[in-house]
């Protein structure tokens, strides 16, 4: 059997049992396990597949997330900590953009007492988290509102979002991949995204590692256009590493 031909079997294996072992590909195919991990490394390389300690599983889409309620609790102490890491990077004088999600609001809570800040941000949540903050100036976006997360988002963001020029964007995702980039189940919040990341000189993107690794239905930016990205420890370094090869600046926190 020719390699090619073996690659789309076991792809086809995998997806008829959800997941496999590196030896059970072996058995099935009657080739050493050296050779299965060559072809799974090329799968996995062409997004057909996802490899895990000692075996592989599909790669499955992302689905729409759950109300922000749902998420808040979700991974908090690893939040806290991107949250204060990014924080970190923001100077005294900056001007920069804040994207909703439960990470970046983290974010926000860790620039009260900084000075000279101005924050443009499409999250409800993230304005009233500065509203007492003397040394910062809030700027909102306008636009929808969503109820389930104070988000806004529609013409009026987009139109906002291109007519400011920021130092740096926190950009919140549900799935970032190693191959696509940063990516979004929901197509109605890709423009604004993208109107957040052309607007700034630095793209630092925020998530915790749930998201590392995963696909969804969109791709909102390659990889290219990230300058940076700050996950936790529990990322492992097998997906670390992936990242790193596809030339992002990874931080473990």
């Amino acid at each position: 059997m020719l390699a090619a031909e073996r690659k789309l079997r076991i792809v086809e294996y995998v997806r008829q049992h959800r997941i496999a072992s590196v030896a059970a590909l072996a058995l099935e195919f009657n080739v050493h396990e050296a050779t299965i991990r060559r072809d799974l490394a090329e799968a996995e390389q062409e997004g057909l597949l996802k490899r895990t300690h000692g075996g592989v599983i599909v790669e499955k889409l992302t689905p729409n997330e759950p109300p922000f309620n749902e998420r808040t609790n979700v991974q908090l102490e690893q939040k806290m900590r991107i949250g204060k890491m990014a924080a970190s990077l923001v100077e005294d004088g900056d001007h920069i953009i804040i994207d909703s999600g439960t990470t970046t609001l983290h974010i926000a809570k860790n620039l009260v007492h900084r000075s000279n800040l101005t924050v443009v941000t499409n999250d409800i949540n993230v304005a009233a988290e500065l509203r007492d903050a003397p040394g910062v100036k809030v700027t909102v976006t306008g636009g929808e509102l969503y109820p389930s997360s104070y988000m806004l988002n529609g013409m009026f963001t987009d139109h906002v979002l291109r007519l400011v020029h920021v130092s740096k964007a926190f950009i919140g995702t549900p799935a970032i991949h190693p191959k696509h980039g940063l990516m979004h189940p929901e197509a109605q919040l890709v423009l604004a995204k993208q109107g957040m990341i052309n607007a700034a000189q630095e793209v630092i993107v925020v998530a915790d590692d749930t998201k590392i690794g995963k696909l969804s239905l969109h791709t909102v930016a390659p990889n290219s256009a990230i300058h940076r990205l700050i996950t936790g420890k529990e990322t492992p370094d097998f997906e670390v590493r992936k990242f790193l090869d596809a030339g992002v600046n990874v931080t473990t926190v």
